[in-house]
């Protein structure tokens, strides 16, 4: 199958300029599966601890149910991503896969949330309930771990005992540590015998950092880095194999048992 990563800037919403250049990629290259980067449709709005309040998570909220209304013309049959929610007065950071047959499904609400400069998620957001479910898809079973939950390899392993065949990473990292974020989706795919696909924003975050940008597709036996996006390069599609990540969990480390 054909997938499909990307790094765009956080304000790329504000006009439809790189949602037509998606447009024109996707159709391009006859992708089957694009990732977006974390909560991608509305600025960053954990940048700052300042002025934390509901209705500004209420637009949010609102402005990410209006592009995802749009979805629909993405020439793609699956786009997943993550999306600010307000569920029983709780907010959250809820992943989701969307597919032209069956609509919006949301699979996984984030559950370890950093709080620092630039990223004060919990402060902003409450913790999901810590599922590491993966939602089958046309017969390939996905799972998530959103941007930080990489850094938890143990729910790598239990996604490799659900028999993974893609870990999504949507994320929001910053260019000073775009290295050890590769290394992170390395150690993803190898633990969990999955390929690893990850996007993530470029440009302006707070007045002193920008985001990394730095998409990556990784294969799951050796992880290997098949591609990365760059500031040249936005968009990223690879032809993957999915019998790869099946043969991977035959393999050392993935076979020993627990």
């Amino acid at each position: 199958m054909n997938v499909t990563v990307c790094e765009l800037p956080n304000t790329w919403t504000e006009s439809d300029t790189y949602w037509e250049k998606l447009i024109t990629h996707l159709k391009s290259y006859a992708s089957d599966l694009l990732l977006l980067p974390e909560m991608p449709f509305f600025e960053w709005i954990t940048r700052s601890n300042d002025v934390i309040n509901m209705q500004a998570w209420q637009r949010a909220v609102k402005t990410h149910e209006k592009w995802i209304e749009r979805l629909h013309e993405l020439p793609v049959e699956t786009i997943i991503s993550s999306r600010p929610v307000i569920e029983n007065a709780k907010r959250l950071n809820n992943g989701f896969i969307f597919t032209k047959e069956k609509g919006m499904i949301p699979v996984h609400d984030k559950y370890y949330l950093p709080d620092e400069h630039g990223y004060y998620e919990a402060s902003w957001y409450e913790k999901g309930k810590g599922d590491f479910n993966v939602v089958d898809i046309n017969g390939i079973k996905i799972g998530f771990l959103i941007c930080t939950e990489l850094w938890f390899t143990v729910q790598a392993r239990q996604y490799l005992a659900q028999d993974i065949d893609i870990l999504v990473c949507p994320r929001a990292t910053p260019k000073t540590k775009i290295d050890i974020w590769v290394t992170g989706g390395k150690a993803a795919a190898i633990v969990s015998g999955a390929f690893c696909l990850s996007s993530n924003f470029n440009g302006p975050n707070t007045v002193d950092e920008d985001f990394g940008g730095t998409g990556w597709i990784i294969e799951p036996e050796r992880g290997n880095v098949l591609g990365l996006t760059s500031e040249e390069k936005d968009f990223l599609t690879l032809n993957i194999d999915l019998n790869a990540a099946k043969a991977a969990k035959k393999s050392y480390p993935r076979y020993v048992q627990e």
